[in-house]
């Protein structure tokens, strides 16, 4: 999957980081507001990836619980759980 830059596409990731899940929804979109226009093409990769994972498993991942076994999800988790709200 490749990476989006156009506006129309970062609408449409917007909508993809709704999961249903206020604390998912906040932290999904405040990678999106902050980091993503900046981050390098690969990084944009593992995000998308991390989108296309289960809810369930994102929601554990994003808490704390549990950590991914790869080790880009678990860098970009990692960012993400970092950021200041």
């Amino acid at each position: 999957m490749s990476a989006l830059n156009s506006c129309e596409d970062i609408n449409k990731l917007r909508w993809r980081c709704r999961r249903g899940t206020l604390e998912l929804d906040l932290m999904l979109a405040r990678y999106l507001d902050r980091c993503y226009l900046d981050a390098d093409s690969d990084e944009r990769g593992v995000f998308l990836k991390l989108l296309a994972l289960e809810d369930s498993d994102l929601l554990r991942y994003m808490l704390g619980e549990q950590c991914p076994q790869d080790v880009e999800l678990a860098q970009i988790v990692g960012k993400i759980r970092g950021l200041p709200v």
